[in-house]
């Protein structure tokens, strides 16, 4: 076997691990980006009294950053743990902060009866000596006896599924009572905007114990450094064109810059080539939008779909997909003039496609954008943020989006 064989074989083999748009980064050396909103969380850690709210759209990267935070933390006594779960919709207070004490894991040494003395470990956890009840001041008690011994966060992805008020509103009061008693324990909050507002909204005295990072869509060189981190650990190149086009499709988005580098890689090793070109992101577009999840195939087609040959729906969806958006990804209808116009080639204006824009607000077309504000200053998003850059790339496929015009919209 050559050495390059034997170098395409490797890369066969390790491109699911450099480039994983399934699960969120777990390896500070794949991480990247993100460096002012990781720094203002390990601040956080390092400030008694102070906890964080990580917060932005889905699929930004919340839960990757959460997930590098204990690698690039240093405690004075050299031990830290991370305590890591996830919430869900029927949630309580007690079930969310049990779920925190069955992850931390504690080994006691037991001494078995007789003369040999032999010993054997005992794992228990946290929860097992704890009430099915569980009060704000069983939290306090056993978060400050357990951070006395190591750096202790707590990391709590996925807030804004809970469902229960009572649960939204408990936790409040327990970030407070931490901030109130110093209590040396970081809890991090990872949600959406919305979970934010929430728990400020009826108790804006946690403002001041709860610092709020939030997280942005990735800059182009954001998404390229993610494909320059993967395909180095690869041993792989790249030509410049065809990176742009895999950020500039991203649309900010990491999951896509990690598919479409995964398909790229696979489609260039099937080439015996251990460099990316354009011609093999062409392919992985086709690849990623042929293993798209099929409720996202799905929303897509139930949002265009017409009887009429003419109509205008893929041209306008792909128009919202391109246009500019606030830190929210919000966009107003006078954002569409130009993609639109563009993508049409010839001018258009709000009246031409305002109809088109409302109506993939209702049910009929699968409620594919959520509208915000009052008549006439109305506001629209993509109900699902990954949708947007699917969209994109049904628009590159189809021909109705050429690079110059992906370019202006970045």
């Amino acid at each position: 076997m050559t050495e390059k064989m034997a170098a395409l074989r490797r890369i066969a083999l390790e491109a699911g691990q450099a480039f994983t748009p399934a699960a969120p980064i777990d390896r500070q050396a794949l991480f990247a980006g993100r460096k002012e909103q990781l720094r203002k969380v390990v601040d956080t850690v390092a400030q008694r009294g102070q906890h964080a709210i990580i917060f932005g759209e889905r699929g930004v990267g919340k839960t990757s950053l959460s997930n590098v935070l204990e690698d690039s933390l240093h405690a004075p006594g050299g031990e830290i743990f991370t305590a890591h779960v996830n919430c869900d919709s029927g949630d309580d207070y007690s079930s969310l902060w049990t779920k925190v004490f069955e992850a931390i894991e504690l080994h006691t040494e037991v001494r078995s009866v007789g003369f040999q003395g032999d010993t054997s470990r005992r794992v228990t956890t946290l929860a097992d000596g704890l009430p099915q009840l569980i009060t704000s001041n069983h939290v306090r008690k056993v978060l400050t006896t357990l951070s006395e011994s190591v750096l202790l966060i707590i990391i709590m992805d996925e807030f804004d599924r809970i469902q229960n008020p009572a649960a939204r509103s408990m936790f409040a009061d327990t970030i407070k009572m931490l901030s109130d008693h110093a209590v040396p324990a970081t809890i991090v909050i990872v949600g959406v905007a919305d979970t934010v507002d929430e728990l400020l909204f009826e108790h804006q005295s946690i403002e001041r114990a709860l610092v709020q990072v939030h997280m942005p869509r990735m800059s182009v060189d954001e998404l390229e450094e993610i494909i320059t981190k993967g395909l180095t650990k690869l041993g792989m190149k790249i030509e410049p064109g065809a990176r742009a086009r895999i950020s500039l499709l991203s649309r900010g988005l990491p999951h896509y810059t990690h598919a479409l580098s995964l398909h790229g890689v696979r489609a260039a090793v099937d080439e015996g080539q251990l460099t990316i070109k354009t011609s093999h992101v062409e392919a992985a577009i086709r690849k990623a939008l042929e293993e798209a999840q099929q409720s996202t195939k799905s929303a897509y087609h139930k949002a265009v779909m017409s009887q009429r040959k003419d109509n205008l729906y893929s041209q306008v969806l792909l128009a919202c997909a391109l246009a500019a958006t606030d830190e929210m990804g919000y966009f107003a209808p006078a954002d569409l003039r130009k993609p639109m116009s563009r993508v049409m080639g010839k001018p258009y204006e709000i009246a031409n496609f305002i109809q088109h824009l409302n109506g993939f607000c209702k049910e009929e077309r699968g409620n594919i954008l959520q509208r915000a504000g009052a008549p006439r200053r109305y506001r629209y998003r993509f109900r699902n943020p990954l949708m947007q850059p699917f969209v994109t790339m049904q628009g590159f496929a189809n021909g109705l989006l050429d690079r110059s015009l992906l370019e202006e919209s970045s």
